[in-house]
């Protein structure tokens, strides 16, 4: 094996979109990666010029040795985000690392474009994290900023004000800081 085809772990992902292009009959799909390949099913949805997206989110571990390492982790493990037409769904899934589009056997389930631009928005990028606990609280929308529209839960975290974003196709949910000033109720 030649140091060409070794793989290079040191190898810069592309954590931004990918191949923007303008969004004539496209639309966003959850894809679901092998688990903790997320970042090399990026890197060859890339390769086969395909518009993807992983949001991420920045950690800090303490390892044994109690050193502190600073980590870029996917925000959602195991799902990153396609921009498609119907017709690029099959060279997506022959993508390694790709096991399935989120939705039927027939055809994925397409995501709110606003749901996907919330996450790839300059603002997530700073203060986005992921929020495993149940969702329990007020049902909101946010009335102004880059998220406008977007509709979320309202919970509390050390005396502050969180919105979650909730993907309910794939289950999994985003907190972020806001200002209660940004918010209104959602009249039922």
């Amino acid at each position: 094996m030649s140091a060409d085809d070794r793989p290079n772990i040191c190898r810069q992902v592309p954590l931004e979109p990918t191949n923007l292009r303008p969004a004539r009959d496209l639309n966003w799909y959850a894809v679901y990666t092998v688990p903790q390949h997320e970042k090399s099913a990026l890197k060859q949805l890339e390769l086969r010029e395909i518009e993807s997206f992983l949001p991420v989110y920045e950690t800090v571990r303490v390892w044994k040795n109690r050193q502190r390492v600073k980590l870029i982790l996917p925000l959602f493990p195991s799902y990153l985000f396609v921009h498609i037409n119907s017709s690029a769904r099959a060279k997506v899934l022959q993508s390694p690392g790709v096991l399935q589009i989120v939705g039927n056997s027939r055809e994925g389930a397409t995501l709110p474009d606003a749901e996907v631009e919330f996450l790839r928005s300059s603002l997530c990028k700073q203060r986005i994290a992921p929020y495993h606990e149940f969702v329990i609280g007020e049902k909101v929308c946010i009335k102004s900023g880059v998220m406008q529209g977007l509709h979320g839960t309202l919970v509390r975290k050390n005396n502050d004000m969180r919105f979650v974003l909730t993907i309910e196709m794939i289950n999994q949910h985003a907190a972020i800081q806001v200002d209660p000033e940004d918010l209104e109720p959602i009249v039922v």
